[in-house]
């Protein structure tokens, strides 16, 4: 029943970017790859993740904070009985005649809350009174499961279908969310530990791998694209790789290593179901010791008065 804000060190007034950030340090810090030879590091990962969880969560984090749920997302005791949390529940002593509370700032009167809660004028046997369980706490939930999911660069931009084994064996299926980055985690209702009331969930939370050549830039993906000198003076078309599939790429006539062309719909998929962009950057390569284009240069240079830096003041 750990305090989720202290978990992941953060105050209770963070905004959601802050806590996002705190939770991807300690994530990356303490993951089980990481650390192998420290099992304190793996359940400090599970608790970081049980955390971000709930307060990433608007509706979870606001009935925490008012105390309806605690640190496992767990059904607080009704009004605070028990101690309660700051924020909710009784607050003070009864009042003269053992009839009124203050509960969340305001003077309530208890017959009231019973006749209200019951149809009467308080707890009766056989409708709801203490002796037939009023202020019983639901049964809690099984503990929720972490899991760490390694997507390859092309199955993320693709949002290829991924298989993933779970503790107790069995495996799913799942199709990854638009937008899915490192961080981006996924909920399996009922996938977790079993519980008195039920099952909880299993966490997936999605690690993206880098790529030998491609290049993540928000939803756009970058790719430098090696072209002879052949090719850049004459143009035309050649074949490029993209996350999907290669495609013809037409280069213009006399193209400058560092020139950027733009392949639509290549990217990543973005939240709103559209895609980012592949932006292709051409690198002229040019052969070591090779004489003929020494000695081409080198006629050609001759009879090229131009200054390539001349834009630069120098």
């Amino acid at each position: 029943m750990a305090d989720p804000y202290a978990t992941l060190g953060v105050e209770r007034t963070a905004d959601e970017p802050s806590i996002k950030k705190a939770y991807r340090k300690l994530a990356k810090e303490l993951h089980p790859d990481r650390n192998k030879d420290n099992p304190k590091a793996s359940e400090r990962f599970s608790q970081a993740t049980q955390a971000y969880d709930l307060l990433s969560d608007k509706d979870k984090r606001a009935r925490f904070d008012r105390g309806e749920i605690d640190g496992d997302g767990n059904p607080a005791a009704p009004f605070g009985f028990g101690g309660g949390r700051p924020g909710g529940g009784f607050r003070g002593g009864a009042a003269p005649g053992g009839q009124n509370f203050e509960f969340n700032g305001e003077n309530v009167d208890v017959g009231d809350l019973f006749e209200n809660m019951f149809g009467g004028g308080g707890p009766q046997p056989g409708r709801g009174g203490f002796a037939s369980g009023f202020g019983r706490r639901p049964q809690p939930k099984g503990a929720n499961i972490a899991y760490r999911l390694s997507v390859s660069f092309v199955d993320a931009a693709t949002q290829a279908p991924q298989r993933i084994v779970l503790a107790d064996g069995t495996t799913l299926d799942l199709k990854l969310p638009a937008g899915v980055e490192t961080g981006t985690q996924m909920r399996l209702a009922g996938k977790g530990e079993p519980g008195p009331g039920g099952a909880g969930d299993a966490i997936v939370t999605i690690e993206v791998a880098s790529h030998r050549f491609f290049v993540r830039e928000g939803d756009d993906v970058r790719l430098d694209l090696p072209v002879s000198l052949a090719e850049a003076v004459r143009g035309g078309a050649i074949r490029a790789p993209t996350v999907d599939k290669p495609v013809n790429l037409t280069i213009p006539k006399g193209a400058s290593s560092g020139r950027v062309l733009r392949l639509k719909g290549k990217g990543f998929t973005r939240k709103d179901g559209g895609r980012g962009d592949q932006l292709v950057t051409l690198m002229i390569e040019l052969p070591a010791d090779d004489a003929d284009l020494q000695r081409f240069v080198e006629g050609w240079a001759a009879a090229d008065a131009r200054d390539p830096r001349a834009a630069l003041g120098m």
